[in-house]
Formats: structure tokens, sequence, C-alpha cells
């Protein structure tokens, strides 16, 4: 009884602690906070041009993570054979396509002659047709003069770029290894930083899923989609060297409000200035109702197997990620204006005494299913029975 007694006294001493040391403690926690905030800071303004590597690593990760527990668990390979695995088809089957198709555009722009005076008169003579029509000015020789710094710019941006893209993806390679590799211990370093509770914690990760998948994939299948059919467009109305400009079509696809139409609406500018009046109107009608058509079409096929996002928080996102992020923030510009959302409805749904808020952002278009309705008669005859 004695020792039960004594032991129990130490407890209570020990849990027992003067004013003093907790204030410490408290201090202590905020320096250290402090602390990794400094560093975060320092290190992502050094590390900032990496930032697509670090996001091209998040995105794979999230949709080849999946295969990394069947690998593990039914397979019963060891977790560096199966990272090194999923490595190996993450470079085949997305980054050397995108590596190729990079390498392909800018070869193509780099061998194409632009000639601006010649494009300077072609875009004057049409200004002046259509101001002597109207009787006002619309363009100052001032304004075109910008016209022959286009063609230099474009060029010099996309060697910039593609030399950050090339660098990038051996960054992506190396994260995606040890992310795949130590993806248990990865995942549960997460969720102990976030400040939710589990049933949060838990709908943020499916909410970010969700929205990683709806851009990464529904993306690149939409723009297949678009430049395939601009292709055959392209080709059919006689449009020089058509598989550039279906693949910027595709590109475009990205570009908020005026997305593809960026592309087929000067080619067929280009081709009625040129004096082939028929085959540009037809290129613009074909624009108009097929290539914008088949957008309409795919997203809403798209929408039935991925999550639907509504569409302002994809162009308002697009917006802000791709000025933010490069090519990776037509993923993660949305994902972060959903996350924006997410968390005011979260704060919504457990702080505002009566909101109706759902802590979500997207939601999966299922088919409607017709009611079943009971055959009365047959209800009848079981309550007489």
């Amino acid at each position: 009884m004695f020792a039960r007694y004594m032991s129990n006294t130490e407890r209570m001493s020990s849990n027992i602690r003067p004013s003093g040391s907790s204030n410490k403690d408290k201090e202590y926690k905020y320096i250290l906070v402090g602390l990794i905030l400094i560093l975060a800071v320092i290190l992502f303004k050094e590390l900032r041009p990496y930032v697509s590597g670090f996001l091209g690593a998040a995105t794979l990760y999230v949709i080849l993570n999946g295969q990394m527990s069947f690998f593990t668990q039914k397979l019963h390979l060891g977790r560096g054979l199966s990272a090194t695995i999923i490595i190996i088809e993450a470079l085949l089957f997305f980054l050397i396509p995108l590596t190729g198709l990079a390498l392909l555009v800018a070869d193509t722009l780099s061998g194409i002659h632009i000639d601006p005076d010649a494009i300077k008169n072609q875009v004057t003579d049409f200004i002046d047709t259509i101001e002597d029509r109207v009787g006002f000015q619309i363009l100052t020789a001032e304004n075109l003069s910008v016209l022959p710094k286009i063609g230099t710019t474009i060029v010099q941006a996309l060697g910039a770029s593609l030399y950050s893209f090339v660098i990038n993806i051996l960054v992506i390679l190396f994260l995606l290894y040890y992310m795949l590799y130590s993806s248990k211990s990865f995942e549960n370093t997460i969720r102990e930083i976030l400040p939710f509770q589990e049933e949060n914690k838990k709908i943020l990760s499916e909410e970010t899923k969700l929205i990683i998948h709806a851009n990464a994939l529904g993306i690149p299948l939409l723009a297949a989609v678009q430049g395939l059919f601009a292709y055959f467009g392209y080709l059919f109305f006689g449009v020089d060297n058509p598989m550039l400009y279906a693949i910027i079509t595709a590109i475009c696809t990205i570009l908020p409000i005026v997305g593809t139409a960026i592309v087929w609406v000067p080619l067929s500018i280009s081709l009625i200035l040129s004096g082939d009046i028929t085959n540009g109107i037809l290129i613009f009608i074909y624009g108009f109702l097929i290539i914008g058509g088949v957008d309409n079409v795919a997203r809403l096929m798209l929408q039935k197997i991925l999550a639907d996002i509504h569409p302002l928080i994809t162009v308002f996102g697009v917006l802000v990620g791709i000025p933010m992020f490069g090519f990776w923030g037509v993923i993660f510009g949305p994902l972060i204006l959903s996350l924006f959302i997410l968390f005011i409805n979260m704060y919504r749904h457990e702080y505002v005494p009566g909101s109706k808020a759902s802590p979500r952002v997207t939601t999966k278009l299922k088919p409607a299913k017709m009611p079943k309705y009971k055959n009365p008669s047959i209800n009848f005859k079981k309550k007489q029975k």
C-alpha cells in the first residue's frame, strides 16, 4: 500500500508543473515555430525555380501512389523495386511524351521564318479597309510597331521555358522516388501537421485527390480530343503545318475564357487576308461549331467520370496558377482556390451556428436513378393474408 501511495504521489508531482515552466514551454514553442517559418521562407526563395518540379512530383504521386500498395502488398515486391517500376512508368507515359511535345513545338517554331514587315503590311491593309467602311481610326502606326517584337519574344521565352522544363523533370523523378519509397511516413507527417479534426483531414485528403485527378487527367484528355479535331479541320481547309497548329490548339485549351479561339480566329483572319476568303470563313465556322462544341461535350463526359469542379474555380484558378507555377499552375491554381473555398466551408460548417454549408468543394455527377414504386395491389393482398 505504501509503495502504491508513493508511486501515485510521484506521478501527481510529476504532472504538476509551476506556471513559470509552462510559460517557458509556450515561448520555446513559438520560437521554434518562428524559426521553422523563417527557414521555410528562405528555402522557398532559393528553390523557387524548382517549384514546378515539386508540384509535378506531388501530382504524379497522387495519381500513381495506388500502384505502390498493389506492388508491395499484393505482389510482395520490395519498396525500392516498386518505386523504380513506377518511376519508369511515369517517365515513359508522362514525362517523355511531355518533353517530346515541348521539343517538337520548340523545333517547329524555331524553323518558322517570321517576316514582321509582311505581317505588318497585311494587318495595316486589313485595318485600313475596316477604317474606310467604319469611318473612324481603330489602330495607329504606334500600336502596330509592337508586331515585329512578338516573334522574338516568343522564341526567347520558349527557350527559357524549355530549359526550366527539362531541369524540373529531373527534380520530379528524384522527389517522386523518395515520396513513393517513404509514402506511409510522408502521409502520416502531413496528417500530423494539419490543424484539423480527423474528419476534416479525411475530407481535405479526398478533395485534394479529386481536384488533382480532375485536372491532371481531365485537361490532357480534353486537350488531346480538341487537338485531334483541330488537326483534321486544319488539314482539310489547307492550313500550312496543320500539326503545329493542332498542338498549339491543344495547349490553348488550358487558357480561360478565350481557349482555342486564340488559335483558329487568327488563322481564319490570316487566310482571309491572304485572299482565301472561303477557307478562312469555313475555318471560323468549323472552330466555332466543331472545336468549341467538342469542348462542351467532352467536358460533360469527363465530369461524369471525374470530379465536377465549378467553372469559375477552374477559370480563376488557371488565371492565378499559370503566373505562379507555369505549366503546373493549370492543376495547382484551381487546387489552391478550391482549398480556399473548402477552408471557408469547413469554418462555416464547424463554427457558424445554423449554417447549411457542406465541407466540400467538388461533386461527382452520377446518373439519376428513377424511383421504384411498389404495386399497391400486392401490398393490399399481403395485408389481407
